[in-house]
């Protein structure tokens, strides 16, 4: 370890050891500092039926795909939920991340929706998912504000194009269908409309009840943590949506003279002038990060 990534880390563990209260943000960069792979040999493994047919190469492009049926959509995302949600295990960096803070004071918002924070054991009423969940479906008007689980007809949407186990995959891919029974496509209990994916992308997102609450126990977090001890680590967060995360963090840091901003970014490890004094900005690989931390 070169000496500023040394000093940087001793920093890091001292603000840790010091401070009140964590609060972590994370954005699509932890993911991909995961593993998390949405092109290549993943995607090859799942979609390659896809990619022949449509010609998009990565999971993302298939997202926006507009599918001339429903049942060629649902057969693309139940795939896609099964590989990014239900097919998923704990991620070993996840859970180097929870052993750092499950002894502490902490609260995480992220913009990811693929559980992995509960899967490595955050405190479920300790994290803020504010732009859906694989998980969740709702109903596309939306007509009510409810969301319902989906693992159950995710499932029998892949068992409808003949696929059998993962564990079979590779082999049978080629003779998967790309289409499930129409019986399968998700209705909407209440108005019989169309169901959707409860992931951000317009007006129409749903924000259930639990949404609420997660906001609540965000916000109350934060309530507390002003003008105390308050450590915020970014981790992978961009510009998409950074007023989810990145500026209220700076906004945080700059007016609690207590708080601390770690900013964890290969890309975009800067800080503005106001909160530099207040800032340690990583660009190193968050897995070294968190193995240094150890020592």
């Amino acid at each position: 370890m070169n000496k500023n990534f040394c000093g940087k880390v001793k920093k890091f563990s001292t603000l840790l050891n010091s401070a009140d209260f964590i609060l972590i943000g994370a954005g699509a960069g932890l993911s991909t500092a995961a593993g998390f792979e949405y092109s290549g040999s993943n995607f090859d493994k799942y979609f390659s039926d896809f990619k022949s047919k449509y010609g998009f190469n990565d999971m993302y492009s298939g997202g926006f795909y507009q599918f001339k049926t429903e049942e060629e959509k649902w057969a693309y995302w139940s795939r896609y939920v099964y590989v990014n949600r239900y097919k998923s295990k704990a991620n070993p960096l996840y859970k180097k991340l929870y052993d750092l803070v499950k002894d502490k004071n902490y609260f995480v918002i992220t913009t990811n929706v693929d559980h992995q924070f509960q899967l490595a054991g955050f405190d479920k009423n300790r994290l803020f998912y504010t732009q859906g969940d694989y998980g969740l479906l709702q109903c596309s008007v939306p007509c009510h504000r409810k969301t319902y689980d989906n693992e159950e007809i995710i499932l029998k949407m892949l068992k409808s194009q003949n696929f059998i186990s993962d564990d079979l995959a590779i082999k049978n891919n080629k003779e998967w269908n790309t289409e499930i029974a129409s019986s399968l496509i998700p209705i909407c209990p209440k108005c019989g409309e169309k169901m959707e994916m409860n992931l951000r992308a317009d007006d129409s997102f749903v924000q259930d009840d639990g949404w609420y609450i997660h906001a609540k126990h965000y916000q109350d977090f934060v309530e507390k943590a002003n003008g105390k001890k308050l450590l915020l680590i970014e981790i992978g967060v961009g510009y998409n949506t950074p007023s989810i995360i990145k500026y209220p963090f700076e906004i945080m840091t700059y007016q609690n003279p207590q708080a601390n901003l770690v900013r964890i970014n290969k890309d975009h490890a800067i800080a503005s002038k106001e909160i530099l004094k207040q800032t340690t900005l990583f660009s190193e690989n968050l897995s070294d990060i968190l193995d240094a931390l150890k020592f």
